[in-house]
């Protein structure tokens, strides 16, 4: 007996279909404009690297004026308010950023410097030395701004020199200094036997494409099943 399909429609199936779709279309395209923004901001953060440093002194800047852009620093560290930022790991050994403070000029006004990776002490109740020069040093390095959303694994998240993370704001809480609004990556060599492999800012780009792709599927699939299920067999007479 000869089999013929027919697609029927119902009204209420059609507008949930459509409106699904239209709503993961919507979904895929804000991020996929959220990657090219994205990639935008991954583009001009490579033409900042190629400009020249900008020399920071005792003047207050903005962070909007020097966010990813490389600067020098030239002053004295004040190893007396070091950081040690824990859960650091490098190549699989755990481990801490050192954060310190420089004091600019005349010690009017500090900045903040990570100076790169140390390994902990197999006994995590003692800290490790950092060697720090007593003389006045010049510091290059990406300016950055440390985020405020993060985990945090304790409710002590700052136990004396030993932090989870580091936020300009808490800092300023706990050491009363004048702080510029950056925090600078060191990359400058320093005989301090510190490790400095800093990672390229992860912009998320793929991520965004990744929910796109995940979005798009999801539309493709409301669509298949709309079909799918409004498709009806009818068997015809000889």
């Amino acid at each position: 007996m000869p089999v013929r399909y027919q697609f029927q429609t119902r009204l209420v199936t059609t507008l949930a279909a459509a409106a699904g779709i239209a709503l993961t279309l919507a979904l895929a395209g804000w991020q996929l404009n959220r990657a090219h923004e994205k990639e935008g901001r991954a583009a001009r953060l490579d033409a900042l690297a190629k400009d020249p440093p900008i020399a920071l002194s005792v003047a207050e800047a903005r962070a909007v004026d020097l966010e990813w852009r490389r600067v020098t620093a030239r002053g004295r560290f004040d190893a007396r308010q070091v950081v040690f930022v824990d859960n650091r790991i490098r190549r699989g050994v755990a481990g801490y950023h050192v954060v310190m403070p420089l004091a600019l000029g005349d010690g009017g006004r500090y900045v903040l410097v990570n100076r790169g990776w140390i390994a902990a002490n197999p006994e995590r109740s003692v800290l490790p030395t950092v060697k720090t020069p007593a003389g006045t040093v010049e510091i290059t390095g990406l300016a950055t701004v440390p985020g405020t959303r993060f985990l945090e694994l304790s409710s002590q998240a700052a136990e004396g020199a030993v932090w989870q993370n580091l936020t300009l704001e808490r800092y300023r809480h706990a050491v009363k200094i004048p702080l510029q609004p950056v925090v600078i990556q060191q990359e400058s060599l320093l005989d301090d036997g510190l490790a400095r492999e800093w990672e390229r800012p992860d912009l998320g780009v793929d991520k965004h494409y990744g929910y796109a792709f995940q979005w798009l599927a999801l539309a493709l699939t409301i669509l298949v099943f709309y079909i799918v299920t409004h498709v009806r067999r009818i068997a015809e007479k000889a």
